[in-house]
C-alpha cells in the first residue's frame, strides 16, 4: 500500500511509520516544514495548503494530528489550540481525499468522546457522545470527516485510549515519579482509565487499514477496563515500586483545573466491541500484560 500520514512525528505516528515500512508499504509524510526527502511533502493546514502530489496513487490517508491535551493548563487560548490542531487538518484532509479519490481515510479521535460521566456503565461504539469539553471536541473532530464519508471514502474514526509506550506519553511522565516512590491513586480511584498497549494501537490501525469491512468509529482500547486504583497498583507491580500516595481531587483540580476534572478524575469504561467483532486479536488483552511488555518483566503480566 501507499499510505499518506499526517502527524507522523508524534508518538503514535513514529511507531506507525516504522511498522508500515517494516511491512513493505510505501509511506508518504506530510510535514509542516520544508520537505527534506522524497517521502515528504510540505503542507500548511491553517492556510489549507497541501501538495496534491503526495496523494497520487495513495491507497489510504491516516490523520494523527492533534496537540497534546496534557501539555499545559486548559486556558481559553489553549482549548482553542486543541480544537484548531485537530479540526482544521481534518477539514483539509477530508477535502483532499474527496478531490484526489483516495479510497480510505483513518482519522484520529479519542475515547473521551463518551465523556466521563458514564461512571461504571460500559460504553462501546454504539453509545452516544457524552458532555464536557473533550467529548464536544471529539464529536466536532469526527464531524469534520463527514465530507469524505459522504463521498464514499471508507472512513474510520480511531477513538484512542491512553497509549502505553516505552518511548514516552503517559508512562514517560509517570515512571520517574513511581521510581521515586511517588506513585499514587488519584482522587477516590474509582474513575476508569481507558488504556491500550502501543503494540495493539499500531496493530489495530494496521488491521483497520487492510480490513475493508471496518468503517465508522472503533475504540482503540484494551478489552479489560480498569479503574485508576487498579491502574495504580498494576503500574507499581510492573515497576516493583510502592504506591503509597493518595492525591486528593481538590489538589488535582487546583493544579490542573478543568483538565484534571475531565481526564484525571473521570474516564469512560470503554470496550473495543467493533474491533473484536471484526476479528482483531489483542496482543495484550490485560493491563498487566501490557505493562509487563512495556515497562516490566515478562513474568509480571497477568
Amino acid at each position: 500500500m501507499k499510505v499518506v500520514i499526517a502527524g507522523s512525528s508524534g508518538l503514535i505516528g513514529t511507531a506507525l511509520v516504522a511498522a508500515l515500512r517494516r511491512g513493505g508499504h510505501e509511506v508518504v509524510r506530510l510535514v509542516r516544514r520544508k520537505a527534506a526527502g522524497p517521502d515528504e511533502f510540505a503542507w500548511h493546514p491553517a492556510r489549507a495548503q497541501v501538495d496534491k502530489r503526495a496523494f497520487r496513487g495513495a491507497d489510504a490517508v491516516v490523520n494523527l494530528c492533534g496537540a497534546n491535551i496534557g501539555r499545559r493548563r486548559w486556558t481559553g487560548s489553549f482549548k482553542q489550540e486543541l480544537r484548531d490542531s485537530r479540526i482544521t487538518p481534518t477539514d483539509v484532509l477530508a477535502d483532499m481525499v474527496v478531490t484526489t479519490g483516495v479510497p480510505v481515510l483513518l482519522n484520529a479521535s479519542g475515547v473521551h468522546y463518551y465523556g466521563g460521566e458514564t461512571s461504571d456503565r460500559v460504553v462501546d461504539e454504539t453509545s452516544p457522545s457524552g458532555s464536557g469539553f473533550l467529548a464536544t471536541l471529539c464529536r466536532d473532530w469526527e464531524s469534520a470527516t463527514e465530507p469524505a464519508a459522504e463521498s464514499g471514502t471508507r472512513t474510520v474514526l480511531l477513538r484512542s485510549a491512553v497509549v502505553l509506550s516505552r518511548s514516552g506519553g503517559v508512562l514517560g511522565m509517570l515512571q520517574p515519579m513511581y521510581a521515586l516512590g511517588l506513585g499514587g491513586r488519584l482522587g477516590n480511584g474509582r474513575q476508569y482509565v481507558p488504556w491500550i498497549s502501543m503494540a495493539d494501537e499500531i496493530g489495530a490501525i494496521l488491521f483497520a487499514l487492510t480490513n475493508d469491512t471496518i468503517s465508522g468509529p472503533i475504540n482503540l482500547t484494551g478489552p479489560a477496563p480498569v479503574t485508576n486504583a487498579e491502574f495504580n497498583r498494576a503500574l507499581g507491580r510492573a515497576l516493583h515500586r510502592p504506591v503509597p500516595l493518595v492525591i486528593p481531587a481538590v489538589v488535582l483540580r487546583t493544579l490542573a483545573g478543568e483538565m484534571a476534572q475531565e481526564v484525571l478524575l473521570r474516564g469512560p469504561r470503554a470496550i473495543p466491541t467493533a474491533l473484536e467483532q471484526a476479528g482483531y486479536q489483542f496482543q495484550h488483552p490485560t493491563l498487566g500484560a501490557a505493562l509487563a511488555a512495556t515497562v516490566g518483566h515478562p513474568g509480571d503480566g497477568r
